[in-house]
């Protein structure tokens, strides 16, 4: 198996991070703390992604680890639209921004209430063919995974008939 599905699954993470860094920068959306975390797991599964595809003997191992990654991001993902879709009187206040938690809180405290989400996480400041940020970045890190899960599956069957003499 070539590095080629390898750098696909690393380019679909560069490029949704690229479109996150434009809603940032260019339509002025600002992250919330999950948004921040998913985007931490997005590079994680991107970078196990590349060096899969430069670093061929580990590659099984690689993707079940991207798999991981992308599975950790879709839990994130999917804390976030469960929040997003409680009723206003139950959404969590929101909280300090991450940069005040990690300046003054113990690191873990801070990771605590950076995964947990706030208020401000709740809030759905834009959507695409009616799907919010999160609920896109959930059905990306499914599809991440799946495809990571896939990639390794298939490289333990070209292993097996490599081995097998097929």
């Amino acid at each position: 198996m070539g590095s080629v599905p390898f750098f696909l699954g690393a380019l679909a993470c560069a490029l949704l991070l690229g479109f996150g860094y434009y809603l940032q920068y260019a339509r002025g959306l600002e992250p919330c703390p999950l948004c921040l975390v998913q985007r931490g797991f997005f590079y994680a599964t991107g970078g196990i992604f590349l060096i899969a595809a430069l670093h061929s003997p580990w590659r099984v191992a690689y993707a079940i680890l991207a798999s991981l990654f992308a599975a950790s991001g879709a839990a994130t993902a999917a804390r976030q639209v469960w929040l997003q879709h409680l009723p206003p009187d139950k959404v969590p206040q929101c909280g300090p921004d991450l940069f005040f938690m990690l300046e003054n809180f113990p690191l873990g405290q801070a990771l605590k209430k950076l995964v947990s989400g706030s208020g401000e996480c709740a809030a759905v400041d834009w959507t695409f063919l009616g799907l919010s940020i999160a609920e896109w970045s959930l059905a990306w890190f499914v599809v991440l995974g799946c495809y990571a899960l896939w990639l390794a599956v298939r490289a333990i069957r070209s292993r097996t008939s490599m081995f097998s003499g097929a």
